[in-house]
């Protein structure tokens, strides 16, 4: 049985993926820590998305894959649960899912719901959207929902997985760099946070393509750890007591008229 005392050591790995497959996977063993329950690595962390418009479809893997193999071995090695993006193949040949994949304590996919057709991007014309399905798994006692970077500006879609159950939202991402954007990224992690009483994990690639600063909100919105824009492993513990005291604070969960 899980001790409520017990908080949930979590890590996350902002490190940029490479062109390579095999790089990826290797960086996935070398790079989990030990001493942790969750460990979570950056969107498309399998194989990075290359120059915009070009074609992501002979990487894409199944998700039991040598990619997802790696995720479960590492996960197995260090006695932890990760998540780690990749591309997965769909009904579509020419456009994979942009996939996380879950592996240890708990087994799960999730398909980026939102695709990234923004900003001057397409994501879409070289990925398929995943249906809207909500993924919330139990890790140690906390239960910890998905979504995946351009998700992040969708408050609906936070809330629902909130509504599913989730008191974590893990969001990987390779956040694209520009003008206005590290400041959206950290304003969207915290407002996700404080509007629904929740901890945010966001993790992205760092810079320069990128834009780096991964963190980890509380559920008052307070910053528990912020990285800079280089690589590095961020860690925070994660308290059923801080979430539990958030929710007296603020019960605006169960204030809701709508």
């Amino acid at each position: 049985m899980t001790d409520p005392s017990h908080p949930l050591r979590v890590a996350l790995v902002q490190h940029a993926a490479s062109l390579d497959p095999a790089e990826n996977r290797t960086a996935v063993a070398a790079l989990t820590p030990d001493d942790t329950d969750l460990v979570v690595f950056p969107e498309a962390f399998q194989r990075d998305f290359g120059e915009p418009g070009s074609d992501l479809a002979p990487y894409a893997e199944t998700v039991d894959g040598p990619f997802a193999e790696a995720v479960a071995s590492a996960a197995k090695e260090h006695d932890t649960t990760v998540v780690a993006g990749m591309f997965e193949g769909s009904e579509d040949p020419a456009r994979p899912f942009n996939t996380l994949v879950v592996r240890g304590e708990a087994d799960a996919e999730y398909r980026k719901i939102h695709l990234y057709d923004s900003f001057g991007f397409r994501e879409s014309d070289r990925v398929s959207p995943g249906e809207p399905e909500l993924v919330v798994v139990d890790v140690r006692g906390f239960r910890v929902g998905l979504m995946t970077c351009y998700d992040l500006r969708f408050p609906e879609l936070a809330r629902r997985v909130v509504d599913a159950g989730a008191e974590v939202l893990v969001v990987p991402a390779a956040w694209v760099s520009g003008e206005r954007k590290a400041d959206h990224w950290r304003t969207l992690a915290r407002a996700r946070a404080i509007e629904n009483t929740v901890y945010v994990l966001a993790v992205g690639q760092p810079a320069g393509r990128y834009t780096g600063h991964s963190l980890v909100v509380d559920p008052l919105g307070d910053v528990l750890a912020e990285a800079g824009p280089g690589p590095t492993v961020l860690r925070a513990d994660l308290t059923r007591d801080g979430l539990d005291r958030a929710r007296r604070t603020n019960p605006s969960l169960a204030n809701r008229r709508l």
